[in-house]
């Protein structure tokens, strides 16, 4: 298992968002099956991440956050239009 830190809390929320939208299988099945209401609960946790440690993380951290959560969301409005 990877160390426990903030960025590897966040890339497992990305991960979330992306196996939500269909872009990844589930790794027992390989199936790819969207549900748009748990992606976008996994985003909207990251923006309260980001709403809630402003000014506590440092410029890496925050860098990551901020550039997840515009990909994650360009990503749900792209998935929703399909």
């Amino acid at each position: 298992m990877p160390e426990v830190t903030f960025p590897a809390f966040i890339m497992s929320l990305n991960t979330s968002v992306l196996y939500h939208l269909g872009e990844i299988g589930d790794p027992a099945t390989g199936r790819r099956e969207p549900d748009f209401d748990l992606a976008r609960h996994a985003i909207d946790t990251l923006v309260l991440l980001e709403q809630k440690t402003r000014g506590n993380l440092d410029k890496d951290e925050e860098e990551l956050l901020k550039n997840i959560i515009y990909d994650v969301k360009l990503r749900f409005v792209t998935a929703v239009k399909r």
